[in-house]
């Protein structure tokens, strides 16, 4: 049997991709009034971005550490290799690593350093290694050489769940002092998001987006992928502005971003996801 593939529940890789490719999906967590609700499991209420008493959570080592079980009890041995949420932006990763001290190096963890569409890249990467009959070196490898290939753009609405989650630099001057910023903000490589310009408008967030994914992706190919919160027309929109400038892009799709970022973007938020081409 191949080895297996899991991730959790920040990757929003579509039912079809997680069935084709085997992927095990881990949930995470969005605590509501107390209330502990699975990502991707349960049903959550679609205004989660705008309740004050929202929380959410990892997934926990038993959590993980089943589920690393179950998988490599089903590769008949051959491995997992798990890809998860940044460890600068979730402690996930450090649940996984720990859950994984129990399998020895049949189980591999890896950092995606990445969110959303990120994580499912390298997720995919790796499942596809798995399925062309990689061992779990190759499908490690596969999913670590997704990452220096993804770049994530963000535009919030609002900078109130940003400031109450507590994901993104408190230092920064501008997340408390310009109440009508529409900041552009990015992943790092370290996975930790962080500005990349001050803007005033949402329109002209959403243009100097486009334009930061079109000097990434230059004249090569790409996957690229729009995630939104509640915001479909923006996110439509970006997506045919992107389809425009970039006609050389391998495909293009748009997404919801999910309860768990959401919790902490705010809605109306668009981001994208940018994966390049293998050289």
């Amino acid at each position: 049997m191949p080895v297996v593939v899991v991730s959790d529940s920040s990757s929003r890789l579509q039912p079809d991709d997680l069935t084709r490719f085997d992927i095990r999906q881990v949930p995470l967590h969005v605590l509501i009034d107390g209330v502990d609700l699975r990502d991707g499991v349960d049903d959550i209420p679609y205004d989660i971005p705008d309740r004050p008493k929202v929380t959410t959570a990892g997934a926990t080592p038993t959590e993980l550490s089943e589920a690393y079980r179950q998988a490599l009890a089903d590769s008949d041995g051959a491995g997992v290799v798990a890809v998860h949420l940044s460890a600068a932006l979730s402690g996930t990763y450090s649940a996984a690593v720990a859950a994984a001290r129990e399998f020895g190096p049949s189980v591999r963890v890896v950092n995606s350093r990445s969110a959303a569409m990120g994580v499912g890249f390298a997720a995919l990467g790796a499942a596809k290694c798995a399925a062309a009959g990689g061992d779990i070196d190759a499908v490690e490898a596969a999913a670590r050489s997704e990452l220096g290939r993804s770049h994530i753009f963000l535009v919030v609405h609002r900078l109130d769940n940003l400031r109450r989650s507590g994901r993104i630099r408190t230092a920064a001057s501008w997340l408390g002092t310009a109440l009508s910023l529409k900041p552009l903000l990015c992943l790092d490589v370290d996975g930790l998001l962080v500005l990349d310009q001050r803007i005033r408008t949402v329109t002209k967030a959403h243009a100097a987006m486009v334009d930061r994914v079109a000097e990434v992706v230059g004249t090569g190919r790409a996957d690229v992928v729009v995630h939104h919160v509640d915001n479909h027309d923006a996110a439509d929109a970006l997506g045919a502005a992107l389809t425009q400038r970039l006609p050389q892009i391998s495909s293009l799709s748009v997404t919801d971003m999910g309860p768990l970022l959401a919790v902490h973007v705010g809605a109306g938020a668009v981001g994208v996801v940018v994966q390049l081409a293998a050289p």
